[in-house]
């Protein structure tokens, strides 16, 4: 019964009944960031809800007292929450399950995944120390392999949204030769606020130079050296001149 789970970013002390997970009022009020009166109201008005043995355990009497035995025997983190208590209610997974759909807070429904996930369903690690020598080099073999397929994937789906992006910016061009700079200054804006805000604005320009640079063959910071100079000779102002970039 000892042990530690992580549920998203909570400390979730272990609680078994019967080698099945489970998980106290206490415990569930505090992932689902409630109180325990609430959750024991909602139980006491939706109690049609709920079966025994299906979605709570209830101990009391001599039952409690043994588990209490098993909890102080262990040495189990939760015996100083539950040792005075006069009866206990552990929520099963489909218990918990119930009490998030009652509450039905955003904060509820998250919580739930990672509970459900991380507490209720773990996911047992296997430790390489207890393979041979063969399989721990193969298991190291078959990891790197798919750190380098993953690394890949990802590079190959940035390239896809830079091509996207080069491509979005030569039909504005060839459809609106007129008006192309506003529309192109438009397409980057939107691609940064949909990565997060204005403050992304800067390296998406970045990203779309380079993509355009490497798809048309051209230095576009040359380009942009060249521009300035020749509008410098005539008689172009300093304002303006720091104004221009690379798709002027």
């Amino acid at each position: 019964m000892n042990g530690i789970a992580k549920v998203h970013n909570q400390e979730v002390a272990v609680v078994e009944w019967n080698g099945e997970r489970v998980i106290t009022t206490a415990q569930l009020a505090e992932v689902y960031g409630t109180d325990i009166n609430n959750i024991q109201v909602n139980f006491n008005r939706n109690k049609d809800k709920f079966v025994e043995g299906k979605h709570f355990i209830f101990l009391q009497g001599e039952k409690l007292k043994e588990y209490k035995r098993l909890l102080t025997d262990s040495k189990h983190p939760l015996i100083e929450e539950i040792k005075f208590a006069p009866k206990l209610y552990l929520w099963t997974k489909r218990g918990a399950s119930r009490h998030c759909k009652i509450l039905d807070t955003e904060k509820a429904w998250e919580q739930f995944d990672f509970l459900e996930e991380a507490y209720f369903n773990p996911r047992r690690s296997m430790q390489t120390d207890e393979l041979s020598p063969e399989l721990q080099m193969f298991s190291k073999i078959f990891e790197s392999a798919a750190r380098l397929e993953l690394k890949q994937k990802e590079q190959d789906r940035k390239l896809e949204q830079l091509d996207s992006k080069v491509d979005s910016i030569k039909e504005v061009v060839a459809l609106r030769p007129n008006a192309w700079r506003k529309e192109t200054g438009a397409i980057i804006n939107k691609i940064a606020f949909a990565l997060g805000g204005a403050e992304h604005i800067k390296s998406v320009r970045e990203q779309s130079y380079k993509a355009l640079e490497e798809r048309m063959h051209v230095a576009l910071n040359t380009r942009l050296a060249n521009k300035k100079k020749t509008n410098a000779l005539n008689g172009m102002c300093k304002s303006k001149l720091d104004k221009l970039n690379s798709l002027m």
